[in-house]
């Protein structure tokens, strides 16, 4: 079989592995988050869809700079935290209807995993040992991204790696393995008391979830580098299997008030606001009407017409149509040619039938009650 996904024409056999970026959970889940899970989602109920199997992991960091920043500032335990925010943001994914994972590993499960990998890594060239850490050599990481070292350096210095470390032979090397300062959570290793590398918490967790290779790899644009480039890296490195995703689908990034959605801009939109206003079903719908590369602008406003048009292609699919609908082969070809939902949706709103069904069931759009918190969430 064959798809287009993340702008790869791939073929699919069996089964397919799909590995897609969770949460540190330091936070609540905003539309950002939303965004890439709902495009992920409905990227592997078509590949359901269309007869595959489908075997999901999607983490939790949770050991992590800016997780244990936020610990610092709360006074909270990071492990209290982080369990705090997990459950949220489980609890949100429930509610917006997001496909249960076959995997969802804990970063801080994953330290003799993120530990063997390392050490694979140092035998075999890729990586080096300095000062209790262990570092990544970025030989040839830029490039396959697309940038200059130069671009390349500033952006990781702008996501937190690590570009002014004195233990590091260049600035834009990234650790797999830090060494204990001694005020936060650490673990034994062969190279002293230390904690994972963000980049390699996600190699280790793919590759013990879902081996050597995937065939989709989904998160946000802003991830693309360093954090995707320097895990797809160290994973091809130590297993000799390239590439490590076949796809990747990074969903645009979600702007309020003209600016990326983020905590450091204070215009973050979280999900339980959005879902006390608004059904889950009518937040997917204004998510994935367009192209899942498009950036875009949240406005609440645009959430009502998104109600209506969730109602008027269930309506829709209540039409009877002849058999062998070809306008549902055809929304079929639409959602596998790189997940056109715009064209799948004007094909199916004209159709109706078992074309605007399918297209319902792959979109996840079935409940459209409002929903509250289904359960009494602990106080940060």
């Amino acid at each position: 079989m064959l798809v287009t996904l993340g702008g790869e024409r791939i073929a699919l056999i069996g089964r397919a592995r799909v590995y897609v970026c969770g949460i540190t959970p330091y936070d609540t889940t905003h539309i950002g988050h939303a965004a890439t899970a709902v495009w992920s989602d409905v990227a592997i109920r078509l590949l359901r869809a269309l007869g595959q199997h489908v075997e999901v992991t999607r983490n939790v960091t949770d050991v992590d700079d800016a997780l244990l920043a936020a610990s610092a500032r709360s006074g909270t335990a990071w492990r209290s935290l982080a369990s705090q925010q997990t459950f949220r943001f489980a609890d949100d994914m429930a509610r917006l209807g997001i496909s249960t994972p076959t995997n969802e590993p804990l970063a801080h499960n994953f330290i003799d995993e993120v530990i063997a990998l390392a050490d694979g890594l140092v035998d075999l060239g890729h990586a080096y040992v300095a000062d209790g850490s262990v570092y990544f050599a970025h030989h040839g990481v830029p490039e396959r991204a697309g940038l200059t070292y130069d671009e390349a350096l500033a952006l990781a210095a702008e996501h937190g790696g690590g570009t002014d470390d004195p233990a590091k032979r260049d600035p834009l090397d990234a650790a797999l393995w830090v060494r204990s300062s001694g005020d936060e959570p650490a673990w034994d290793s062969p190279w002293g008391s230390g904690r994972p590398g963000w980049h390699a918490e996600c190699s280790a967790m793919a590759l013990a979830t879902l081996g050597p290779g995937l065939d989709l790899h989904c998160g946000g644009a802003d991830l693309a580098f360093p954090h995707h480039a320097f895990e797809a890296a160290q994973a091809e490195a130590v297993t000799g299997v390239a590439p490590f995703a076949r796809a990747w689908l990074r969903a645009g990034m979600v702007t309020s008030g003209g600016k990326k959605m983020a905590k450091s801009t204070g215009n973050l939109v979280f999900v339980d606001d959005v879902l006390r206003e608004t059904t889950a079903a009518a937040l997917r719908l204004l998510i994935c009407q367009r192209r899942w590369w498009d950036s875009w602008e949240f406005d609440a406003a645009e959430l009502a017409a998104a109600e209506a048009r969730v109602i008027a292609l269930r309506h829709a699919a209540a039409r009877t149509t002849s058999p062998g609908d070809q306008a549902r082969t055809a929304v079929i070809a639409a959602l596998a040619d790189d997940l056109d939902v715009p064209l799948a949706l004007a094909l199916a709103e004209d159709a109706g039938g078992s074309a605007a069904e399918l297209l319902v069931d792959v979109l996840g759009l079935r409940h459209l009650e409002p929903v509250s918190r289904s359960r009494l969430l602990p106080t940060p």
